[in-house]
């Protein structure tokens, strides 16, 4: 599982019909500063990822990349490689909040 900010929403009308009615949002990863351990900073990437948890744009959440992300509940069945599985509340690095 990694660590991503919710940066929107896809819509996209034309898609395989096991993806009918599932929430798709852009995520961007997140990483530890090396500079500063205790911070959290943006990846470089973006990757959309199927919602499994009712997620919006700017909550900070779980995912599961790869073929792991259909192990998450309902997901077995879908053509993904990246489901949401969990809302994150809080985050320590080395007994430092970040989050």
């Amino acid at each position: 599982m990694f660590l991503a900010r919710v940066i929107g929403s896809v819509v996209s009308t034309k898609k395989d019909e096991t993806l009918r009615g599932r929430k798709l949002l852009l995520l961007r990863p997140l990483l530890v500063d090396e500079s500063d351990p205790a911070k959290l900073r943006p990846g470089a990437n973006t990757l959309v990822a199927v919602d499994a948890l009712g997620a919006g744009t700017g909550d900070l959440v779980l995912f599961c990349p790869g073929s792991p992300a259909r192990q998450a509940t309902g997901m077995k069945t879908l053509p993904i490689d990246a489901a949401v599985v969990g809302h994150v509340d809080t985050v320590e690095v080395l007994g430092k909040r970040v989050v």
